[in-house]
């Protein structure tokens, strides 16, 4: 595409990653700088690209047979070139995302004999010094770090900056297994030049601005929202309850828009994948998409072709699918939304969960709960099986297994039609039998360790432990608190033992074993950002007094910790836990540490919960 107009021009074409990215430089125009995407954003990405790519990939495949395979259309960019760098007027987003993403897997094949070259889609070299693809000044030294594998800490870094370490620290988690090992160099391949968007570029920033809007302009694209809206609207024939239907979806639009954007999308996928998707597409060539999948694009249009299967018979079934169905599982949509971002009772577990970035669990949540359940009942049903998410994910967690999109999205809808429509009975029951056969496979018995991979989910288990047994002691709790990774606030973990050597020569010969010990469960408190840096290189005996002015975790390191404190004592009492002050913190406590947190974590997230859990 090519439009002049006088001595400028507009020009459009499609690329492949590899042209977009190993020609020139990117910047990012002032007026939208930050980088915003968040878990969801990338984890959906990556499930998009993995499953495009298994659609050409059969085992045996070598190289030459990516050039054959299936193009993947990412969508548009907007620039504007000036010399030899182009301002990013809409899509930084994607391209910044792109980047974190081949900077992993350029770490990620290092350690691979037949790895393929993509340092020139990361940087460019300028006469000996790296020149970023994507060159934003204040991002350089983190571009810097995470291009290196080295850990960074974005405190007080710009919201850009922080994003992309979160996002980056996410990736290990979210590239699926069946994309490593012989896999991963096809994957790069297919990805650099078979993943294509249009550059749409414009030579005069104004021109690129009035694109950028006009591609944005909220009147000339309808959403698949608003046509589900005008299927459902057009089958009504009653003029007044059509005006009724209108009224009230709208309203929900609106209340879902204060969740942020796209709000409104997410909750239809979730609602018809968790109560009428009935097959999703297995993970294999030429596979194709099934219920589940096009409800995930096209869910306007998956509506329309299964009105049969939705009971859809009659104008009249139309006007109570919208009057009756969906303003309730709005309504317990919203719910669960609120619920997600504070602890509410019976529900404490939707917080959990949405804290460890679980952005699957409505889809089970809303699976077993039926219109014509009370909505007492129906939050119910979502706490216990927000219970068993929490509990399934906290096991997954300690025993290094992945919770990511990708790798869970199978079993996470086998088990959302296994639920639908149980009654509260039932539900705990299955839910309880099926935690207790997972437990005899993954379990709290071994000892989780501190690792750039489990370092997120170490630090909500430590807050979780830190809040129940403040709970149990008649302690406020103050899980809220010790969750906060950044700014002044912040919790950290702390290494009980300083990160020195020498101080252990009498229990260690090798580094790598004191190394070892020092990242076990059983060392690791959680302390204040500011407690934490000031104590970073004392001994133990020089850490312990401050101990004691910090939550009941580090206090129960110090004797003054069981003094005048009945309910921690009685807590401990209740439930054997092997708690005992520690004067001398040698190889031994780290141990005895250990089996004391993987006792906690069998209380906390135990089967039984499944049924203690007090009905409404």
């Amino acid at each position: 595409m090519q439009e002049k107009r006088g001595m400028q021009e507009i020009t459009g074409d499609d690329r492949s990653i590899q042209e977009l990215l190993s020609g020139s430089s990117y910047g990012i125009d002032y007026y939208q700088r930050e980088y915003k995407w968040g878990s969801k954003q990338l984890s959906e990405l990556i499930s998009d690209l993995t499953e495009r790519f298994l659609e050409n990939y059969s085992e045996g495949h070598i190289a030459k047979n990516v050039a054959k395979y299936g193009q993947y259309f990412l969508g548009s960019i907007v620039v504007s070139k000036h010399d030899d760098l182009r301002h990013i007027v809409d899509g930084q987003q994607r391209l910044t995302s792109l980047t974190l993403i081949l900077m992993y897997l350029n770490n990620t094949q290092k350690e691979l004999p037949n790895k393929v070259d993509i340092q020139n889609l990361i940087y460019a070299d300028d006469f000996g010094e790296k020149k970023f693809k994507m060159s934003v000044p204040e991002r350089n030294d983190c571009m810097e770090a995470l291009y290196k594998g080295e850990d960074y800490q974005p405190n007080g870094q710009s919201e850009s900056v922080q994003n992309m370490v979160a996002r980056y620290n996410e990736l290990p988690e979210l590239i699926p297994e069946e994309l490593r090992g012989e896999v991963l160099p096809l994957f790069i391949y297919w990805l650099k030049e078979k993943v294509k968007l249009i550059e749409i570029v414009a030579y005069v920033d104004e021109d690129a601005y009035r694109i950028f809007e006009t591609m944005n302009d909220r009147g000339l694209s309808l959403t698949p929202t608003d046509m589900l809206k005008g299927y459902l609207l057009s089958n009504i024939d009653d003029v007044e309850k059509r005006k009724e239907a209108d009224k009230l979806i709208k309203s929900w639009l609106l209340k879902f828009a204060e969740f942020g954007k796209d709000i409104e999308s997410d909750f239809f996928k979730t609602w018809l994948r968790a109560r009428y998707a009935q097959k999703i597409r297995e993970r294999k060539k030429n596979a194709k998409p099934e219920d589940f999948d096009v409800i995930g694009t096209e869910y306007h249009r998956w509506v329309r072709n299964n009105r049969g299967a939705l009971g859809l018979a009659s104008s009249e079934n139309f006007n109570q699918w919208v009057i009756r169905d969906l303003n309730f599982y709005a309504q317990i949509y919203i719910k669960l939304l609120e619920a997600s971002k504070t602890r509410m009772s019976n529900l404490e577990s939707v917080c959990y969960n949405a804290d460890q970035g679980f952005t699957q669990q409505f889809l089970l949540l809303l699976s077993a709960i039926s219109p014509n359940d009370e909505q007492s009942i129906a939050l119910q049903k979502a706490g216990i099986i927000a219970d068993y998410i929490d509990c399934w994910l906290n096991r997954r967690l300690w025993n290094f297994k992945s919770i990511a999109y990708s790798t869970t999205q199978y079993y996470v809808f086998q088990l959302c039609k296994e639920l639908r429509d149980k009654d509260v009975a039932s539900l705990r029951s299955y839910l309880r039998k099926r935690l207790e056969e997972e437990d005899k496979e993954i379990n709290f018995d071994e000892p989780v360790y501190l690792n750039q991979f489990s370092a997120k989910s170490l630090h909500r288990q430590l807050a979780r432990f830190t809040d129940f047994l403040e709970t149990e002691s008649g302690v406020p709790g103050r899980y809220e608190d010790y969750i906060v990774r950044s700014g002044k606030n912040a919790y950290e973990i702390e290494h009980i033992w300083a990160n020195h050597f020498e101080r252990h020569l009498d229990e260690f010969e090798q580094q790598m074993d004191f190394d070892r010990q020092r990242n076990m469960i059983g060392d690791l408190i959680l302390l204040p950002k500011k407690v934490n840096a000031s104590l970073n290189d004392d001994t133990y005996e020089e850490k312990l007094p401050h101990y004691i002015k910090e939550n009941i975790l580090a206090q129960s390191l110090h004797q003054a910790g069981y003094e005048k404190t009945p309910g921690f004592r009685q807590t401990i009492e209740r439930h054997n836990l092997p708690f005992h002050p520690i004067a001398v913190f040698k190889k031994k406590k780290i141990t005895e540490r250990n089996n004391l947190y993987s006792a906690l974590a069998k209380i906390i997230w135990s089967p039984n919960r499944l049924v203690q859990q007090v009905d409404a």
